[in-house]
């Protein structure tokens, strides 16, 4: 007996052109569409647990073969929303109950006062799943026209991935995906790891989903952003550590050449705005 997960995945299968996904079309097909092995091969799974969840025999596919899935399918947002809820009603884990576990946003006084002894520095206080929570007003100035600050609750992580703007701000963005990514599995906790990327693999698509398994740490490299106003910068990035009952990190960004701090000063020369800012 089939699943509605199965049924989606067996006929997008038989849907897609083998050439849309950079496939050879001059080979002999006795059904068009993608072979098993086509599909299976670009999620990474084998042809027989595929076969499984298409003829309904496995109904518990974990969240990583689902999203492995939509990105082998190159699935947009729309579709990935659809696979999940399927995923849901079919009865499998990846899509089931995450224990809504959002991570603690409170700043102790003492860390809010470093901040603005830190003045007219760029810092920001941050936690593993890239949530901005307060800043420095030199954090404001550099960061103010690049729409990072635009949201209620700023997200570094969220900007980078479905920001317009973060692949023209960020001029190594393949390199600052991978951080953001790779932070995620460093905490606060596992719970608040499934929280955040429970639906947010969704909105992300395969550019998010096929970091999450690469455990290796990412070279510390310079940062590069290309400002609207101030053009190029370079900077250093010190990441202090917080007390881990904060979970929180204190970053700071120090011009890496003497373009960048002569940038910087004109950057100042606006209106300024409050010195801390709490998110």
């Amino acid at each position: 007996m089939g699943t509605p997960l199965g049924d989606f995945v067996r006929a997008k299968r038989d849907s897609i052109r083998p050439e849309d996904l950079g496939l050879p079309a001059h080979q002999r097909r006795r059904a068009p569409g993608l072979r098993r092995s086509e599909l299976a091969s670009r999620a990474g799974i084998s042809v027989e647990y595929l076969t499984r969840i298409e003829q309904g025999r496995d109904r518990n596919p974990s969240r990583s073969v689902v999203n492995a899935l939509a990105d082998a399918f190159n699935l947009d947002t729309a579709e990935r929303t659809h696979l999940g809820y399927l995923a849901k009603i079919t009865g499998g884990a990846c899509a089931g109950h995450v224990r809504a576990t959002p991570p603690q946003r409170t700043i102790r006084p003492a860390v809010r006062q470093i901040l603005t002894l830190l003045e007219p520095g760029i810092a920001f206080i941050t936690n593993r799943l890239g949530d901005v929570l307060a800043h420095t007003d030199g954090f404001d100035t550099v960061m103010r026209d690049t729409g990072l600050l635009d949201a209620d609750e700023p997200n570094l992580t969220r900007y980078v991935f479905t920001h317009p703007q973060a692949r023209t701000t960020f001029v190594d963005w393949d390199q600052i995906a991978d951080e953001q990514v790779f932070n995620l599995w460093l905490g606060p906790s596992t719970e608040t790891f499934e929280w955040f990327t429970a639906d947010f693999a969704t909105v992300a698509g395969a550019e998010f989903t096929r970091r999450l398994h690469r455990h290796i740490p990412p070279a510390r490299v310079p940062l590069r952003m290309t400002h609207p106003r101030a053009h190029q910068l370079r900077w250093d990035r010190e990441v202090l550590e917080l007390p881990a009952s904060d979970a929180q990190q204190l970053i700071l960004l120090l011009p890496a050449d003497d373009a960048t701090a002569t940038a910087l000063d004109h950057l100042r020369e606006r209106p300024h705005r409050t010195a801390l800012r709490a998110v």
